[in-house]
């Protein structure tokens, strides 16, 4: 071995420590940047994969009643390269023992011939035959019938057409029209249920013989979308044809690629930052190491080792730190990838999700890595071993002493012997100084970044379900039916109070842009369904136009005073010019509000709703969902607090964990940034310490001048921090901002807290283990080092 080697292991020995955790800030960056790409990736690949093979759609239209008839014009539609029409109707599902809620789309297909756009999947049991004796066969969702313990040859009953069916279960299946399953955007693994059945039979249920009420489009090579919606709407109008829409607006679809664009986003920014501040260690570690090793370097200059054999021996020392990193977070990245992986299987459910960690992100993740830790360390390197033998065996020349400011603006007498000697100091290097206060200030913003989701997430449940949905039950009528249903609503047992809602289908048009989804009538002063801002302000739908929320504004490029285009797609089909009255920034979703009056006046109708919020007496929120079963009205009864808990067991859970494994990565980054600086501080002026020693000086105080300087800088970088975590998050927020959410920023005092304490716990472990070299420092041995 060669004696530079030799030397290197022994460097390495003696700053075991410091390598360690360098090299853990690394493996947090590198694991932090497989972890999240794989998963992006796993779920991009298994979607594209899936979406070929299973010939998923890229059109979609939904109509009350057309002929099948009307197929033979749908296919000779200009792009439309396969067209495919279905039966579909939602059901309430009552399965034996649970007392929740449960919603179905039933979905008629043709056993003899399975539809060939959004192929069904049978992971298990077989497929469904003609309806035999009072029983419909049934294929269940996988996901609805994991949630629910469900298998073949179980039994369920629904409500089809206000008449009570028993299914009988003969398989589990998956639809590329359902990766995502749920209501309202969020999932729900146990309310939500799919339920292929004899597509005849379904006819027959809701006297649908010879009709369809629902299309799938796939489009040719080239084909423009936008002409293939427009003739579809052209088309389907005349038999109240509601909306067609791309694959964009699919639910399913929309839901997975906003997971997919979380994914990227924290796969890019967080790991971005981590691998910076590892950057930046490296270049402060080895450059202060390097000048620990001036006599050193100056020796091996005297014995003929040239520049390039004594900058490749420092090379060799930042590739084995960063080595030992990548090869840690490489491993640790592969494992917290596939079990992201795992986690997202509880979402989305593809036939297989395809976990991988490809060579190109491995090379990746390997390069940049290596490119940032050379780069950050190359300046060091180079300015060091081209020190001539000469200049090089003197030590360094001392700094420029000054008078602190302290002196200068005459407050010595307020300071103690020390705390000047400390001021004097970082005095004397302000770019030392000022860079490891930012690298503090870094690392806690980094925690902030990876613990706020915690307080984002608690007030977005808190708002949507105590401020914004006051009721405890939402039902969904199969109808409109007259205003006054609410008076036999709050009749039933148990109900306290009634609040109805008009909702309608419209397609709203500013210039060239538009958006189709719904307008919400609500009532004057809405209690149990409110409209609520980000800051809990509550507003009031206006009667004179719409109230839109800031998401759908900014799409269509809106402001309070413009006039916007309506059109119905129900009833008349009308075409009206409101004027937008306001703008609310909400949490979830985008949408339009008005007053119910004037949405009905509008539509020409009576005074109409189509949904209802019921406010429930505490303890019988059970039995008033099982008599709303028994309403032939009640399309669908939806639980507050069944929602709720769907959505902390999956979603909040899913982004709990992942906030957890950020604030883990934060941690080690803060407590490796503060110990180096103070290990390196003291092998910097562990000359000056013994000194003070030999002069007299006590353990404490010489202890007190080193670790006064960490407590000051630690001290001065928490503002820096909290503001910086603050803005990084806030950066966080507006690139993961999708049309379905809008995370609020939101910190908690606590969180700012924990980022401190991180810092100042980290900063007091590097002091204990700092002073127990400074009491056992050989001071002989120190001092003639100088010699």
């Amino acid at each position: 071995m060669k004696a530079l080697d030799r030397k290197l292991l022994r460097d390495l020995r003696l700053m075991w420590s410091q390598a360690i955790t360098i090299a853990l800030v690394v493996a947090s960056g590198v694991a932090g940047f497989i972890a999240t790409f794989s998963a992006y990736d796993a779920l991009s690949w298994s979607r594209e994969v899936y979406y070929t093979e299973a010939r998923f759609a890229d059109v979609f239209a939904a109509v009350k009643r057309a002929p099948l008839a009307l197929e033979r014009q749908l296919a000779a539609l200009p792009g439309a390269a396969h067209v495919e029409t279905s039966l579909s109707e939602i059901v309430q599902v009552d399965i034996p023992n649970v007392s929740d809620p449960i919603i179905g789309r039933l979905i008629g297909i043709d056993p003899q011939r399975p539809p060939q756009l959004n192929r069904i999947h049978l992971r298990e049991g077989r497929m469904v035959t003609a309806r035999r004796d009072h029983t419909l066969e049934v294929l269940v969702s996988e996901g609805f019938a994991i949630g629910r313990k469900l298998k073949p040859g179980d039994r369920i009953r629904a409500l089809v057409n206000s008449k009570r069916e028993d299914l009988q279960i003969v398989g589990i299946a998956l639809s590329p029209e359902y990766v995502f399953a749920g209501m309202g955007g969020s999932p729900d693994l146990r309310g939500f249920g799919v339920f292929w059945l004899d597509r005849q039979a379904l006819a027959a249920a809701y006297n649908m013989e010879g009709a369809f009420n629902q299309v799938a489009v796939r489009l040719a090579p080239g084909a423009s979308e936008g002409q293939v919606i427009a003739g579809l709407d052209r088309l389907l109008a005349p038999y109240g044809g509601t909306r067609s829409y791309g694959r964009d607006e699919q639910m399913s679809h929309r839901m997975l690629s906003s997971e997919i664009k979380e994914q990227r986003v924290m796969g890019t920014v967080l790991p971005s930052i981590f691998l910076a501040v590892a950057a930046f260690l490296l270049n402060v570690v080895l450059s202060r190491q390097i000048a620990t090793q001036r006599e050193q370097i100056a020796a091996l200059k005297a014995l003929g080792y040239d520049n390039w054999a004594i900058g490749l021996h420092y090379v060799k020392l930042v590739l084995l730190i960063v080595t030992l990193g990548i090869l840690l977070g490489l491993a640790v990245g592969g494992w917290l990838g596939h079990w992201f992986s795992g986690l997202y299987a509880d979402v989305f459910r593809f036939p297989e999700l395809r976990y991988r960690v490809r060579p190109l992100l491995v090379l990746a993740a390997t390069g940049l890595t290596l490119l940032a830790a050379l780069g950050a360390t190359w300046h060091a390197i180079s300015a060091t071993v081209s020190l001539a033998p000469a200049e090089a065996m003197r030590p360094p020349s001392p700094g420029r002493i000054r008078p602190s400011f302290v002196e200068t603006w005459g407050l010595r007498a307020w300071f103690s012997p020390a705390v000047r000697m400390v001021l004097r100091t970082m005095q004397r290097r302000p770019l030392r100084t000022v860079l490891t206060i930012l690298g503090i200030a870094a690392s806690m913003a980094i925690v902030i970044s990876g613990t706020f989701w915690r307080d984002t997430i608690d007030l977005l449940l808190h708002t949507q379900f105590r401020l914004v949905l006051r009721g405890d039950v939402i039902i969904s009528l199969v109808e409109a039916a007259p205003a006054r249903i609410t008076h036999e609503l709050a009749r039933l047992p148990h109900v306290t109070a009634v609040e109805g809602t008009r909702s309608v289908s419209v397609r709203l048009v500013h210039g060239p842009l538009d958006w189709r989804g719904s307008v919400q009538g609500r009532t004057p002063d809405p209690q149990l369904q409110r409209i609520v801002d980000v800051a809990h302000r509550s507003f009031e739908p206006p009667a004179d136009g719409l109230l839109l929320t800031d998401r759908l504004a900014e799409r269509l490029h809106l402001k309070p005073g413009d006039t916007v285009r309506v059109e119905l797609l129900e009833g008349r089909r009308q075409v009206l010019e409101l004027p937008v009255m306001g703008t609310v920034q909400e949490m979830m979703g985008m949408g339009a509000y008005i007053e119910r009056r004037s949405l009905n006046r509008l539509l020409q109708e009576g005074d109409v709703i189509n949904s209802a919020a019921l406010l429930v007496e505490p303890g019988h929120e059970a039995e008033l969902l099982e008599r709303l079963k028994s309403l032939p009205r009640v399309a669908a009864a939806f639980s507050k607090s069944v929602m709720l808990r769907n959505i902390e067991e999956i979603t909040a859970r899913n982004v709990l964990v992942f906030s957890a494994i950020l604030t883990v990565f934060a941690s080690i980054i803060a407590v490796g940034v503060v110990y180096n600086h103070a290990r390196i501080a003291l092998a910097e002026r562990a000359w000056e310490l013994a000194s003070l020693r030999v002069l007299g000086f006590t353990r404490g105080e010489v202890s007190s001048f080193l670790l006064g300087e960490l407590a000051l800088e630690i001290l001065l970088a928490i503002p820096l921090g909290l503001t910086g975590g603050y803005w990084l998050a806030a950066g966080i927020v507006q690139l993961i901002k999708t049309d379905e959410f809008f995370f609020p920023l939101i910190i908690r005092p606590p969180t700012y807290a924990y980022a401190a304490i991180t810092v100042v716990a980290a900063g007091v472990a590097s002091a204990l283990i700092v002073r127990r070299r400074i009491d056992t420092l050989d001071l002989v041995g120190v001092l003639k080092t100088r010699e």
